[in-house]
């Protein structure tokens, strides 16, 4: 059983009776399943779900973290870091488990590569520096080049720049509409440099946990949203609420984001 449940980790406690029943005549119920593989150290868990990696972007990856895997926090304090997520009121049910040991959640054969999944809700956007935030923006349509530009840069990024002077560094990710020319032409006629960032590369980004905080804080509101309109509402008040302690944390993990990528040769890390 032990071997089978390696080869095919998605292998459910029932399959893994009726293939031993099948090999062996033996026949087990599903919680012998459970109890034998739990004293060799395989429990059921949920795969991490990771962005895709080539070999590409693991090289730019550890190239990236060994650059940044030495800076102070005096320099990381002077990084804008942000990006969109998606907020719905449909949930991914997340029912499919494997079997794997402890400690090895991030191994490669215990994740699910894929991007994020849709559905109807809202976009949001925010900025987080170590010390202060911007005000989240939510929006029900796709980011395009011309709203990131008049409202992201111009009413909430420029804002920053001005009162941090030439040290302020931008980090967005790679999206199509961050790199569209009109945004690089704002970038340059408001003096406001854009920090090199490696594609598909959340893990190394702490406003990802930032949603995440903010996701399970949405989730824990009672009553909880129960159309756009409430989420909307929800969305902003529990950003406002969020510690900034909890977010100036996540920005001087950046060293060991760096040191855990670099360990793992630019693959995913636990972050």
């Amino acid at each position: 059983m032990a071997v089978t449940a390696k080869r095919n980790r998605r292998s459910t406690a029932s399959d893994l009776s009726r293939q031993l029943s099948s090999a062996t005549g033996t026949t087990v119920s599903r919680q012998t399943v459970y109890r034998r593989l739990g004293h060799i150290g395989l429990y059921a868990r949920r795969p991490v779900r990771c962005v895709p990696l080539t070999a590409t972007h693991c090289r730019l990856r550890l190239a990236w973290s060994r650059e940044h895997a030495l800076w102070t926090p005096q320099q990381w304090s002077c990084v804008m870091f942000s990006v969109e997520s998606r907020f719905s009121l449909q949930s991914d049910s997340r029912r499919t488990f494997i079997w794997r040991a402890p400690g090895t959640r991030y191994h490669q054969e215990n994740t699910i590569e894929r991007h994020r999944y849709g559905g109807a809700g809202w976009l949001v956007w925010g900025g987080i520096i170590l010390g202060s935030r911007t005000d989240l923006h939510v929006q029900s349509v796709t980011m395009t080049g011309h709203i990131y530009r008049d409202v992201i840069l111009e009413q909430h990024v420029r804002l920053f720049r001005g009162a941090m002077g030439a040290e302020f560094l931008f980090m967005d990710d790679n999206a199509r509409p961050h790199r569209a020319n009109i945004v690089d032409e704002c970038l340059q006629s408001e003096d406001i440099t854009r920090m090199d960032w490696p594609a598909y590369s959340p893990d190394l980004n702490p406003i990802e946990h930032v949603w995440d905080m903010l996701g399970r804080r949405i989730a824990a509101r009672q009553p909880p949203p129960t159309c756009l309109p409430e989420l909307r509402r929800a969305l902003l008040d529990e950003w406002c609420n969020i510690p900034q302690d909890q977010i100036d944390n996540l920005i001087l993990s950046m060293p060991r984001r760096c040191k855990a990528c670099i360990a793992s040769s630019g693959r995913h890390t636990p972050y």
